[in-house]
């Protein structure tokens, strides 16, 4: 079997690499300190020297240290029992003249499929340098594969990474587990990769950076949510140090237009003058209208005509759940999420005096992150400073006040996490918008850039917008939306034990109602009542709960059952429940095997540490109870100031629900709501699905690739531009298949700010159009493609009445 080295790379495989590894060990590395081309090096001999200077340099610095003890040889006999295989199998075969690991993973029949290095004794590799596993890793196939990269130590930590492999591809990567770059809070997800390699980096994702080195017991390859079966070459495992960092990898990150100084790619833009006239070409091919084939509101007009009811609503036709639209006919929601400027900012690594900034109201509405720019006033700039030399220092340019361009600086007041707990931002898309439609006006080239959205979800055959679009487009009467908000406010929370974005909400607090109706009634004033508004969804990606085990799935009702009732409504009503179920403590005791003297030590706060049956059957029991109460509150509420719009729900993430969550909400919402990053959704995770029956929703995916000149593909990984249009269309195709679900919204419109935007680091491609708001037109074109179809896939078989 013969497979071409990775196209991205050009290196040189296997055992070839490692030599030259080994032979560099004893070399010294002349450079200035860093990996970065100079006049001097031109002027001395020209760029090929320069760049073959780079490259030596590169080789020189990373070094083999030693194979995976245990795992030198893959020849020797029983070495596969030194690997361990879920939903897959492996086999040593001997290609191109060397033994490799064959895994065989059964991934279409399994919602995961992994193996693992899992050593007898677990691995030491503390170590005073920066150190890194690598291994030579290959793709036969003629699709890529996305891979979670695990390593964890003896108590259970992981470093979380994942890599893409390219179709019939070969490459040696690597992760580093050690060095100053992990110890540093950048304010941006993935950083740039500090070694000076030619090895392929593995990309950041969750979890512990600084695991614990002296204790390495397992290091598993998987994959999650794939159609297909894949396969994968592995061979090489070994621990390799850098002998020298570049030292200026966080530097002069990004040029004027907010892109990648590093390196070149395809629309990449130089000048203003170009940035227009890539605009104005677009410009001519926009359509309008709708497609052809369509109604008004985008729905399918050659299809049946149902009851029209003037808005939009939800009817199972046929055996499939669907939405359908204000004039009677089937409507499938296919869009994109996220359309509005509020993320499109970055922290610029200044601040200004405090007293300059107006602090944040109690009775606002919207999060920090949903907010505009929200621009300093004059007065703070004659205070402004350096808060962060570090951020500071990754730009190459930035406007002064007073100039033009400075109209997109903007300003946080909180971050979720980063360099910085406040301070000034820039949004480079908002200042490209204003370069190419030459004026700075916002007023001027703001109805552009909406025109201009909308002509393109026309034109690119989208039926509506997704979550998270801006208002201003809600009375524009072109594209359907869907409307949200934000329950925010000092009510009581509790705690999941897992709160990624937020603790949650108590539901029982009355200034928790309170605050729901504010937000129903404040979302109700933006739409109007206006048909064009498919639904509402309110808050998001609540930590309700993680499966895996009884402390992660019921986290929140152990939690709270531990405070005392007295501070906490939520466990109030926990106690008043079991009250309820169990006449007198003595039952409770009886079933629970405990040994509580009275229901007041209840209310004071218990300690559940023995999950026998009856326990976690009332577990089960609470954990519906508080959710059925929160969905409870904001149906209520919705029904209320929005009669005439379907309620979505808070749209679950994977990660974050369970089965008494998913049945709680089901009794008060229209539609469910599930984020899933995955590359498709016709596995076994999705069975709940048949027991709910309900119309359901997809309301996130995406998946990116590092050809765009961004530091990190997103949560699902391509190998290309051309690959991202292939997932794509493989999911969504998904998404159509499956009878109950109604609609797919791509997370999102714009691709993350390079240097990670200013709430919490996210630097993904994962946008339909880049920071100079140019077309990826490889997705463009597979989402034509899908989206042609889009009615005839989903109701191709359905008896027309």
């Amino acid at each position: 079997m013969t497979i071409k080295p990775s196209s991205r790379h050009k290196r040189f495989y296997s055992s070839l690499l490692i030599s030259s590894l080994l032979l560099a060990c004893s070399d010294g590395v002349n450079d200035n300190g860093n990996n970065q081309i100079t006049e001097k090096d031109m002027a001395a001999g020209g760029e090929t020297e320069a760049v073959n200077s780079i490259e030596q340099q590169k080789a020189q610095a990373t070094v083999l240290l030693s194979p995976l003890t245990g795992y030198e040889d893959l020849s020797k006999p029983g070495i596969l029992n030194q690997f361990d295989f879920e939903n897959s199998r492996g086999e040593i075969k001997k290609i191109d003249g060397k033994e490799q690991l064959v895994v065989h993973l059964d991934s279409k029949q399994h919602h995961s499929a992994s193996f693992s290095v899992k050593p007898d004794k677990s691995f030491n590799w503390q170590s005073n340098e920066p150190i890194g596993f690598a291994v030579s890793l290959a793709n036969p196939k003629s699709t890529s594969v996305f891979i979670h990269v695990k390593v964890k130590d003896s108590t259970g930590l992981s470093h979380n990474r994942n890599i893409v492999l390219p179709a019939k591809s070969q490459d040696n990567y690597f992760m580093a587990l050690s060095g100053e770059d992990l110890s540093i809070e950048t304010g941006i997800r993935s950083n740039p990769n500090p070694w000076l390699t030619d090895y392929t980096p593995i990309i950041w994702r969750y979890g512990v950076k600084n695991i614990d080195l002296k204790n390495v017991a397992e290091i598993e390859f998987s994959v999650h949510g794939v159609p297909e079966d894949k396969q994968i070459l592995l061979s090489n495992l070994q621990l390799i140090k850098a002998t020298k960092l570049n030292d200026q990898y966080l530097e002069n990150l990004v040029d004027e237009f907010g892109q990648s100084t590093k390196i070149d790619f395809i629309n990449k833009v130089n000048s203003t003058d170009e940035l227009i006239a890539i605009s104005a070409k677009e410009q001519a091919s926009l359509r309008k209208t709708v497609p052809e084939g369509r109604s008004t509101f985008n729905g399918w007009k050659a299809g049946p005509k149902l009851d029209a009811t003037g808005y939009f609503r939800v009817e199972k036709y046929q055996g499939k759940w669907s939405l359908v639209d204000p004039e009677g006919y089937l409507f499938f929601s296919n869009g994109i999420a996220n359309i509005r400027m509020a993320n499109t900012s970055t922290i610029t690594g200044y601040d200004f005096n405090t007293t300059h900034i107006t602090p944040r109201a109690e009775g606002d509405f919207t999060p920090e992150d949903s907010i505009g720019l929200n621009r300093a006033p004059e007065s703070a700039w004659d205070t402004r400073y350096v808060s962060s030399e570090l951020r500071a220092k990754m730009f190459s340019w930035l406007p002064k006040y007073g100039e033009p361009l400075s109209e997109h600086f903007g300003y946080r007041r909180e971050v979720h996490t980063g360099a910085v707990e406040k301070g000034e931002t820039f949004s480079f898309y908002q200042a490209n918008l204003a370069r190419k439609y030459q004026s700075n006006d916002a007023d001027v080239f703001m109805p552009k850039w909406r025109d201009t959205t909308v002509d393109r979800m026309l034109s690119w055959g989208f039926t509506s917008f997704g979550n998270w679009v801006d208002p201003s487009f809600y009375q524009l009467n072109r594209i359907p939306y869907f409307a949200n908000g934000w329950i925010i406010g000092d009510f009581k929370t509790v705690s999941s034990g897992n709160d990624y974005w937020s603790p949650l909400p108590d539901p029982f607090d009355p200034e928790f109602v309170k605050r729901a109706h504010f937000t129903a009634k404040q979302i109700a004033a933006e739409v109007q009542n206006n048909p064009w508004c498919v639904g509402i969804f309110i808050d998001n990606e609540k930590s309700w709960g993680q499966m895996g085990s009884i402390e992660s799935q019921y986290g929140l009702v152990i939690n709270t059952l531990g405070i005392d009732a007295s501070d906490s409504p939520t466990k109030a009503e926990f106690v008043k429940v079991l009250q309820t179920k169990y006449t007198n403590i003595g039952e409770l005791n009886r079933q629970w095997g405990t040994d509580f003297p009275t229901w007041k030590r209840v209310e004071t706060g218990i300690e559940i540490t023995d999950f026998k049956d009856e326990v976690v059957t009332d577990l089960s029991l609470l954990l519906e109870h508080y959710t059925s109460e929160y969905f409870a509150v904001v149906s209520d509420a919705v029904a209320q100031y929005l009669p005439n719009h379907l309620y979505l729900g808070a749209r679950f993430a994977s990660w974050g629900m369970t089965p008494e969550v998913r049945s709680a909400a089901a009794k008060h919402v229209d539609v469910m709501s599930y984020n899933y990053y995955k590359e498709s959704v016709n596995d076994s995770f999705w069975s709940f699905l048949e027991g709910i029956d309900m119309p359901s929703i997809i309301g996130e995916f995406h998946n990116g690739s590092m050809d765009s000149g961004l530091l990190n593909p997103g949560l699902i990984h391509a190998s290309s531009q051309a690959d991202r249009g292939a997932k794509y269309q493989e999911y969504v195709n998904s998404v159509l298949d499956n009878p109950y679900l109604v609609g797919s919204h791509w997370f999102q419109y714009i691709d993350s700010p390079l240097t990670g935007r200013a709430y919490d680091g996210e630097n993904y491609n994962v946008g339909f159009v880049s920071v100079t708001d140019i077309p990826y037109q490889p997705l463009v074109d597979a989402a034509k493609a899908v989206n042609q179809q889009i009615y005839t896939r989903r109701f191709g078989d359905v008896h027309v009445k």
